[in-house]
């Protein structure tokens, strides 16, 4: 059973058309919000353009004067993404901790700070870097951090910068929590690469024969993963208490919290016009034994997204959907070398880069109903972050 949830600030006056197994609207309720900067103004919502329009094929095509802004502004940034961090050698007392795929973590006391690169990685390898995707990032899991703590606790403390979040210490559960509620995806882990192998049971989850890719499940699903290396590794909550990588109450109480976080983030992405596809949870236990979220929540990066209003007419015609996601970068590198096996990889498109850039900032503004600031590119990012944190966190 769902929790009572608050949906997004603003409620659309249309609805998208509905799915098969339709997931159904939340009633409506004010959100509560932490306090915390997501610089943000209110924007027209793409999809209430599309429908005052008489319904325009696709979302992002619906307002072509700001996309063209965005990749614009996205070209002329390439050359300042925010590839690398060095904090540690500019700003007092703070220690690199761990440097992940996307972000790099800094200790600093009783607290870790969080910079969310512009790095892109699939294929548990970075691709590319693509323009003010770690202030997307960022600002989006902010953004979802406040409307969910009715279902959980987060770990957040402050974001004293557009790439940067303070949290609160944790042990961190050796565990990803993946929810699904499709049968799709391209990586060697997704749910549509092991079924069509062949694979009817996957992470402890019966799947029925006669599906086909991109169908929607008659109910959403868990497939957790675990690192070994360098990849991740599917496994099943037996496994996973039997290993001694969580026990049973913590493995059953992060679960809950990650279908119900699910099952939320799909009906707010569905008032806004796109479909929560599939996603992953981090979660971690404080020192008085909490277990709250971290990492990120419903980003581009760990979720899928697609346009809901053309989703069920292109499942019938036997057509991807369109997504709003990395994915067709995946697709791409995919079509152009071995992204699993190759050493060296092709570089991404100038024109991939941008419109990559342009989608992540097209699912920010659908979802938060804001406008995403593009930030001033003339002063270098890192500069930026290290003046904004040593400030921080000299008032922790």
């Amino acid at each position: 059973m769902s929790p009572a949830a608050p949906p997004t600030a603003i409620r659309l006056t249309t609805t998208p058309n509905p799915l098969p197994h339709t997931i159904s609207s939340p009633a409506t309720r004010r959100p509560s919000h932490l306090s915390m900067s997501a610089p943000s103004r209110p924007r027209t919502s793409p999809l209430a353009a599309t429908a005052a329009a008489g319904g325009a094929p696709s979302l992002l095509a619906a307002d072509p004067s700001h996309r063209d802004a965005v990749l614009l502004a996205a070209r002329g940034a390439i050359a300042n993404c925010l590839g690398e961090t060095h904090l540690d050698l500019v700003v007092p007392g703070l220690r690199l901790a761990a440097k992940g795929k996307v972000r790099d973590v800094y200790e600093s006391g009783e607290h870790l700070v969080l910079v969310t690169t512009d790095r892109q990685s699939a294929f548990d390898r970075v691709l590319a870097s693509i323009p003010f995707k770690g202030q997307v990032l960022n600002e989006t899991s902010l953004w979802w951090f406040n409307r969910t703590a009715h279902i959980t606790p987060n770990a957040v403390v402050s974001c004293p910068d557009k790439n940067v979040t303070i949290a609160k210490r944790c042990s961190v559960f050796p565990v990803e929590f993946v929810a699904r509620g499709f049968v799709t995806g391209s990586t060697d882990t997704s749910l549509w690469t092991v079924y069509n192998n062949g694979v009817r049971n996957y992470c402890g989850n019966v799947i029925p024969d006669g599906m086909v890719k991109n169908q929607k499940l008659a109910a959403n699903i868990l497939t957790p993963t675990t690192k070994a290396a360098d990849h991740d590794v599917p496994i099943t909550p037996d496994e996973i208490v039997k290993s001694g990588l969580m026990s049973k109450d913590d493995f059953d109480e992060a679960r809950n919290k990650a279908l119900s976080l699910f099952e939320y983030g799909q009906q707010v992405a569905l008032e806004n016009g796109v479909i929560l596809v599939d996603t992953k949870y981090e979660f971690g236990k404080t020192a008085d034994g909490t277990i709250v979220l971290i990492d990120e929540v419903h980003t581009p990066d760990s979720s899928r997204y697609w346009i809901a209003n053309s989703y069920e007419e292109r499942f019938k015609s036997g057509l991807e959907p369109e997504n709003v996601d990395k994915e067709f970068l995946r697709l791409w590198f995919k079509n152009n070398c071995n992204p699993y096996e190759d050493k060296i990889l092709p570089e991404a498109p100038e024109e991939l880069v941008s419109e990559l850039a342009w989608r992540y900032i097209f699912l920010f503004e659908t979802i938060t109903n804001t406008k995403f600031e593009i930030p001033d590119t003339q002063e270098p990012i890192h500069e930026r972050i290290s003046r904004n944190v040593a400030e921080a966190l000299r008032n922790l």
